[in-house]
């Protein structure tokens, strides 16, 4: 998600409409009680006018809450980094819609306003509302009001560049072609075997291969760890419930619980946007005489269905209580037996053919299926008072205490040794980073103290402390001999499949027979006619490479590759045909001449900031805060 902001930040809309969304409107308020009251020092200077940390926090913040719940685990420098940039954009783009004295007019500014969803209760604008919400955001009416103004400038400039662009037939015809393009290739597959097997690895070449590569089998220092583990699920066993109020709170769900019919259903849905009713209803009158012929319902569903997505699942449109389907849709399932298949039915979505896979009368479950889930709810609240007094006596002990051996008496939890980790991690307890991070802090590593209390979930806490550290050694030469000697023979029989490849290769190039060689290797030719890029068919590594060599001309092009699993391929490339944009819809023409206008449109863009920021004085002040930043700054 990161990675899409960092991108999305060199786009059209990040660059310019950061915040637009929050704009707030009022005719009535109060002046802004930030602005210039608060003097914060400058992060950067653009053309002389400077951008400061709190312009700098608030828009990280921006950016930290839509990372949403990954926020926690980006690299605080790298959002401060992004959001920098783009507050630099930001300046550049504003400093020429001055420069041009671009505005929008009042009357738009409010137009705008008075439509934002975020400003209305129950769809109608509430100035009272709209108060509220500016002020929650620091910012007076008309301070917001004017920070509307300039941000619909700079999107007239991003528009400008974006909108304006156009894909001439030609270049679309072009693109066609690329995208749809298709090769005639064939070619060998000559996979690692054993091949080299009967060839003797010496002590000797191991030996030099361990010399020459110690650090390879370099063991990371480790600690093992004792710990003590604070577990809702532990103290939910302690308590007790009264099996009279067990059975009662069941009585009381029951009683208050509204048994409902439920039915599932399959379509086959003959869409009336494209086509007329009686062209749809038509179509589904042929359909249902080719189930009654015997035809499978979920193949003909996936055939004939203009829904494609219940399609590809038989035609399940999933379950409904009788008021989650159009109304003519749940009127015809009311009448259908189950498996039976209706006639056509008309709704506002078109024409569909039905048939009833499920019809059940939803029961309250009984005692012994429900009686665990009830008693986990009787205990939830006496649990969750426990384990909140217990954590926090777990705080002070593990601060008093001089090892775990208190935490454990007085809190009856078992002392608990974990396998030696490394700074990579372990498994349970050990994979979480916290918990990582107290084992190597000084105080818990070379102070010897018990970590503080760490929340590793809602329920579980826990308290480590080292038992034993170890350092970083290399592996003795006969605890990694079978390991190198695997080493080796993986090499070998790399070489052995490169040699002979380039033997096939090379009799291919010069066009000698080949039908004794591949007898030899037990090889063979793998046809792949009319293969395009997106071919699952054959695997994608040759088919990328096939597809970046040139056009044969009068003879196949020969080429080869090794896959990422050591193979090596022999390609013959014999024809490349290009795509026509007969081959493709209308509509999706339509959709690529879209996309790819977009496209150009938001790189003109791009390169009018570029020149910009070259044409422009900038710098950003380099404190201790911003030093691991510099490489990343353009």
């Amino acid at each position: 998600m990161l990675q899409n902001i960092r991108d999305n930040s060199q786009g059209v809309i990040a660059k310019v409409i950061i915040g637009l969304i929050v704009a707030v409107f009022a005719l009535w308020g109060v002046e802004g009680i930030i602005g210039g009251l608060i003097t914060t020092p400058p992060v950067a200077e653009v053309n002389g006018e400077e951008i400061n940390e709190l312009q700098l926090q608030n828009s990280v913040q921006q950016l930290l809450a839509n990372l949403g719940p990954d926020a926690g685990s980006v690299d605080p420098g790298l959002v401060e980094d992004i959001a920098l940039n783009q507050l630099i954009d930001e300046a550049l783009l504003r400093q020429t819609a001055e420069r041009s004295a671009l505005s929008i007019s009042s009357n738009r500014i409010d137009r705008f306003i008075l439509n934002s969803p975020q400003f209305q209760i129950d769809g109608v604008f509430d100035p009272e509302f709209a108060v509220r919400t500016m002020a929650s955001m620091g910012m007076s009416a008309p301070l917001y009001r004017e920070d509307l103004g300039r941000r619909m400038a700079l999107s007239q400039i991003a528009n400008a560049y974006a909108g304006s662009n156009f894909l001439t037939p030609g270049e679309l015809e072009q693109l066609i072609e690329l995208q749809q393009q298709a090769r005639d290739f064939r070619y060998i597959a000559i996979p690692m075997g054993a091949r080299t097997v009967d060839e003797a690895i010496d002590d000797e070449r191991i030996s030099e291969y361990y010399e020459q590569n110690q650090e390879q089998f370099r063991e990371p220092e480790n600690v093992t760890a004792r710990y003590v583990v604070l577990d809702q699920a532990a103290i939910a066993g302690e308590i007790e419930v009264d099996p009279a109020e067990l059975r009662a709170r069941y009585e009381q769900e029951r009683s208050e619980y509204q048994g409902a019919a439920e039915k599932r259903a399959s379509h086959i849905l003959f869409e009336t946007f494209a086509i007329s009713e009686e062209e749809a209803l038509e179509a589904a009158t042929a359909a249902k005489q080719r189930l009654d012929d015997g035809e499978d319902f979920a193949a003909l569903a996936l055939e004939l269905s203009s829904d494609t997505i219940s399609a590809e699942a038989g035609g399940d449109i999933g379950y409904t209580d009788g008021a989650v389907f159009p109304p003519e849709v749940e009127a015809a399932l009311a009448e259908l037996a189950l498996n039976e298949i209706s006639g056509p039915v008309v709704s506002e979505f078109g024409v569909h053919i039905l048939q009833l896979t499920e019809d059940s009368q939803n029961e309250f479950a009984p005692f012994e299926d429900v009686s665990a889930r009830i008693e986990r709810d009787l205990k939830s609240a006496e649990v969750e008072l426990i384990y909140a007094a217990r954590l926090e006596d777990l705080s002070n002990l593990a601060f008093e205490s001089g090892d775990l051996a208190a935490i454990s008496e007085q809190l009856e939890l078992p002392v608990l040794t974990g396998e030696a980790i490394s700074r990579l991690g372990g498994t349970d307890v050990f994979a979480n980073p916290q918990v990582l991070e107290a084992l190597y802090s000084d105080e818990v590593l070379l102070d010897g103290n018990n970590s503080d209390v760490i929340e590793l979930d809602d329920s579980r806490a826990v308290v480590v402390r080292i038992e034993e550290f170890n350092e970083s050694y290399i592996r003795p030469l006969e605890e990694v001999e079978a390991e190198i000697t695997v080493l080796l023979r993986s090499d070998m029989e790399r070489e052995a499949v490169v040699s002979l490849g380039e033997e096939i290769l090379g009799a291919l190039e010069s066009g000698e027979a080949l039908d004794a060689l591949l007898t030899e290797n037990e090889l063979e030719w793998t046809e792949a006619a009319e293969t395009r890029r997106d071919s699952f068919e054959v695997n994608p590594e040759v088919v990328q490479h096939v597809f970046s060599l040139p056009r044969p001309e009068e003879a196949p092009l020969h080429d080869s590759l090794v896959l990422s699993n050591g193979t090596y391929v022999a390609v013959e490339l014999r024809a490349v045909n290009p795509g026509s944009t007969e081959d493709v819809p209308e509509e999706q023409r339509a959709t690529l001449a879209e996309s790819l206008a977009t496209d150009l449109g938001n790189n003109d863009f791009e390169r009018y900031l570029e020149t910009l920021r070259e044409n422009s004085e900038i710098s950003r002040q380099q404190s201790s805060e911003f030093d691991d930043l510099a490489p990343l700054l353009p």
